[in-house]
């Protein structure tokens, strides 16, 4: 009983994350009080829910979930460009291949400088807000989030960049639970861009 409970949260959550473009935490407590279930019920992890979203994606939006998460990779691969100085690696459902076009985009940085990046938003005139989010390790991190137009898309799209360490890098790569690259860099994206649809998607 507990195991379809807890599944019946992830496929809640994943509703939540592909229609309101909710994060996963949020998400899952979400659906935990929308089901009416007491505060401390055993929350699915991470993968549980991944899964969940997948199925979801493939039942409901099969046929524009592809062509948005190709735009979304494509703005990502903009900015990592831009901020190619500060190696940066793409993460989060836009990197997983679970992102619509209500996910934001998140890039890590690994810098000599943690204020290098904010200098280089501040010198092209580039409007962002510093945030702390959860980092690797589950420790606050800095992050400046912004806004970016999609000209696929047609509209504006969240990014964050998480600033790290250049010491923390080696760790960023470490596969997760499933044996995959957590992250990737601009080439890794590049090639996943060359395996994806092409044809165009109207806003």
């Amino acid at each position: 009983m507990e195991n379809a409970l807890v599944t019946e949260i992830a496929n809640v959550a994943a509703r939540l994350v592909v229609e309101e473009g909710m994060e996963w935490g949020p998400a899952k407590r979400r659906a935990v009080k929308a089901l009416g279930l007491p505060a401390r019920t055993p929350l699915p992890d991470n993968d549980l829910v991944e899964d969940a979203v997948r199925e979801y994606i493939g039942l409901f939006h099969a046929d524009t979930q592809p062509m948005e998460l190709r735009a979304l990779r494509e703005l990502a691969l903009v900015w990592m460009q831009r901020m190619q100085a500060f190696r940066p690696y793409l993460g989060g459902a836009v990197w997983h291949g679970t992102a619509t076009r209500l996910s934001d985009i998140y890039l890590s940085l690994f810098c000599d400088d943690s204020k290098s990046a904010e200098i280089a938003l501040i010198d092209h005139h580039v409007n962002y807000e510093p945030r702390t989010v959860t980092g690797l390790r589950g420790e606050p991190v800095d992050a400046l989030s912004l806004s970016s137009r999609s000209p696929v898309l047609g509209e504006e799209i969240g990014v964050h960049l998480l600033i790290y360490d250049l010491d923390d890098l080696r760790g960023a790569l470490r596969p997760d639970a499933r044996g995959r690259a957590p992250r990737g860099d601009a080439d890794a994206v590049r090639k996943l861009l060359q395996e994806s649809p092409s044809s165009p998607l109207a806003p």
